[in-house]
């Protein structure tokens, strides 16, 4: 994950990629494939790690649904500029445009953050912690809306701060879920 989130896919060869981690290139490629497998897989090893977090995280019923959301927006956004798990998820973004493998790999990826979304809304909104919200729509507008935002944090752009970003994303979901 680290010599991808270095180097970019683009320069990063297989061989170099091999000497790196104590291997040869054509191992690598015996067991992924291609480099594009090799992405999809480094993702979703470094999704299911957050995914246990995102997990923990939203299994604690006891916690209000609303605080429980503003965790997840903290999870979903990256660490900062050069975030590897980011880094990940912007190559697989270019890549998927090239090929149904890729794209349906991406789904893949993000079906669990979508489908706990989904799940937390749905409880929020029965609880009436939230006005009455369509799970499903409010779910596709909150990601778009966390993506939005990583994706300049992860680049680095300059002005852009990752404690600036969540209190937009607050500010954004009061008004959303308040059925505004």
């Amino acid at each position: 994950m680290a010599a991808i989130a270095e180097h970019g896919l683009a320069k990063l060869t297989m061989a170099g990629l091999g000497r790196q981690v104590g291997m040869s290139g054509g191992h690598l490629l015996y067991y992924f494939g291609s480099k594009d497998q090799l992405l999809l897989e480094t993702l979703r090893w470094s999704e299911e790690q957050l995914g246990e977090r995102r997990r923990e995280v939203l299994g604690r019923t006891a916690v209000a649904a609303r605080v429980r959301l503003a965790e997840y927006a903290d999870l979903y956004l990256p660490d900062g500029p050069g975030d590897p798990r980011w880094t990940l998820w912007i190559e697989v973004w270019g890549r998927s445009l090239g090929g149904e493998e890729m794209r349906g790999g991406q789904v893949a990826i993000e079906e669990p953050w979508h489908r706990d979304l989904v799940a937390l809304l749905e409880e929020g909104s029965g609880a009436g912690e939230f006005g009455p919200v369509d799970a499903e729509a409010a779910a596709v507008r909150i990601r778009a809306l966390l993506d939005g935002f990583s994706t300049p944090i992860a680049i680095g752009l300059p002005g852009v701060r990752r404690e600036e970003s969540l209190a937009h994303i607050a500010a954004v979901l009061d008004t959303l879920l308040a059925g505004g």
